[in-house]
């Protein structure tokens, strides 16, 4: 006995301990939302490029596009155009459309449309960068100036990323003579990240220039500098104004490198103005399109990979153990006496299409109706195959004649009948009757409304949405049901309706 006790507990935490660890894996390692009406926000940026085409000569328009290697993930991209030949190509980490047309004449438009989305999950590539560079050449005062502000940058730093940051903050004090030398006249933000990055390559720290777009929506933008320096396992990013490290939350990195975004062969006064808006999408759906479009695949393996069609039905399927333990804590632990376990769920599931009261109203007539059947049959004394035959018959008979009278008064509810469980009706009528007739009719009322009244709570507990949704995301959860019920399968103390019972033995005590 006691082995088996242990066995037991044994198989109990095994089954909880692994419906918890699945669950938490699903919510925090997989990131899929807890509720049905998280959201997650859905970008759509418009480039639009305009240039003046040079009518003899054919035209060539190079313009980078944002790589989306790590943090985003594109759900759709386009390129709009008209007449024009259009090919993407991938350069040193770098994604360059080229548009190409033999003639085009006068003012020409293009645009480059792109919807994303922060990556949901998955693997992330592993990431490389260069950890040593060489130094640029310079001679003459302006290396008497990098020597001299490279003196306290060293002195005021502790390793690559205070050194890189210390070197920003010195470039940016406009006051110093070496600055001063060094811009030449020139403090815009290029300027500054080229002497930044003059200083870092004589102590051989690798730099490089990230160009980004600001993900606010309604404002027009034009692409912003940064600088990245790899630290052998990430890139960190720095703000070439401040040296505040760290790029924020809502930068797209669009390219990197020196060159402009744009170059044109055969054309003039080219220009790009950026567009974006934001909307909100249901946060499993935008999941499921981030599945399409990457090769994660950490919902393929869920129930959301199933067909539509299929998930809808595993929806309802996955909520009978719950309608189960909700009958299992209201026999063992509060004494409700019903029509067996799985009479009361299957009529609950019954109510899903006719609506609980009108559901309640239509399981009393019919079964009212069968118990006056099922006794005029008794004083017939047929046997019981033939008499379930009757039943049954009559039953189909009398939802068939509730749907027409339902459907004639224009109640359309009343169609729903026919959803009703016709074998099930008829085994709960004899029954019943069996139990009116060896414990009469106050024990078989009894039973009758119990078996409504845990089929009514069953129902109210499985439409439950949020409780739907979460199952059907977690279906681990089962498992910790199942180490409930085998906990409950060994429980032999009172039930709650039997204190009521012996209360007068509690007084006679006394």
């Amino acid at each position: 006995m006691r082995s088996l006790t242990l066995h037991l507990k044994i198989l109990i935490t095994i089954l909880v301990v692994l419906g918890i660890s699945v669950t938490a894996y699903q919510i925090f390692v997989l990131g899929i939302p807890v509720t049905e009406d998280a959201t997650d926000d859905l970008w759509n940026i418009d480039a639009k490029v305009e240039f003046v085409a040079n009518p003899k000569d054919p035209v060539k328009i190079q313009m980078f596009v944002p790589p989306l290697s790590r943090d985003f993930v594109s759900l759709n991209e386009s390129f709009i155009s008209n007449n024009y030949g259009v090919s993407v190509n991938r350069t040193d980490g770098n994604r360059k459309v080229t548009w190409s047309a033999r003639r085009a004449t006068g003012k020409q438009t293009l645009y480059y449309r792109l919807v994303l989305t922060k990556r949901y999950s998955g693997e992330k590539a592993k990431i490389k960068g260069p950890t040593f560079r060489d130094s640029i050449a310079v001679d003459g005062p302006e290396k008497i100036a990098a020597e001299a502000l490279l003196a306290p940058i060293r002195q005021h730093s502790a390793d690559v990323e205070t050194f890189i940051g210390e070197a920003i903050k010195r470039t940016n004090n406009l006051n110093d003579d070496n600055v001063k030398l060094l811009l030449a006249g020139d403090p815009s933000t290029p300027n500054k990240a080229k002497i930044v990055e003059l200083l870092l390559s004589i102590a051989h720290v690798p730099i490089e220039k990230v160009h980004t777009i600001r993900l606010v929506a309604d404002q027009p933008q034009t692409p912003e500098l940064w600088l990245r320096s790899f630290n052998g396992n990430d890139w960190l990013y720095f703000n070439p104004e401040t040296g505040e490290q760290g790029l924020p939350a809502d930068r797209l990195l669009w390219w990197t490198g020196d060159e402009n975004l744009i170059t044109v062969d055969g054309g003039k006064k080219a220009m790009v103005t950026f567009s974006l808006n934001n909307s909100e999408m249901n946060a499993i759906r935008l999941a499921k399109l981030t599945d399409e479009n990457t090769d994660a695949n950490f919902l393929e393996y869920s129930l959301y990979g199933l067909p539509l069609q299929t998930q809808q039905t595993f929806m309802i399927m996955v909520m009978i153990p719950i309608g189960v333990l909700v009958i299992l804590i209201l026999r063992n632990l509060i004494g409700l006496q019903t029509l067996g376990t799985f009479t009361p769920v299957l009529i609950a599931l019954a109510f899903r299409e006719t609506q609980l009261g009108f559901g309640i109203a239509l399981f009393t007539v019919i079964t009212a109706l069968g118990l006056s059947l099922r006794s005029y049959l008794e004083h017939l004394k047929l046997q019981m195959l033939p008499r379930l035959s009757v039943v049954l018959t009559f039953v189909v008979v009398l939802i068939a004649a509730i749907s027409l009278f339902s459907h004639k008064l224009g109640l359309e509810r009343g169609l729903s009948v026919a959803l009703f469980p016709m074998v099930i009706l008829t085994m709960t009528i004899e029954r019943l009757s069996i139990t009116w007739e060896e414990r009469g009719a106050n024990h078989a009322l009894k039973v009758a409304i119990g078996t409504l009244f845990a089929a009514s709570l069953a129902h109210l507990i499985m439409s439950v949405p949020e409780l739907v949704y979460f199952v059907f995301t977690f279906p681990a959860i089962l498992l910790i049901l199942v180490g409930f019920m085998l906990a409950m399968g060994r429980y032999r103390g009172y039930r709650l309706t039997e204190l009521v019972r012996f209360k007068a033995f509690l007084k006679a005590d006394k």
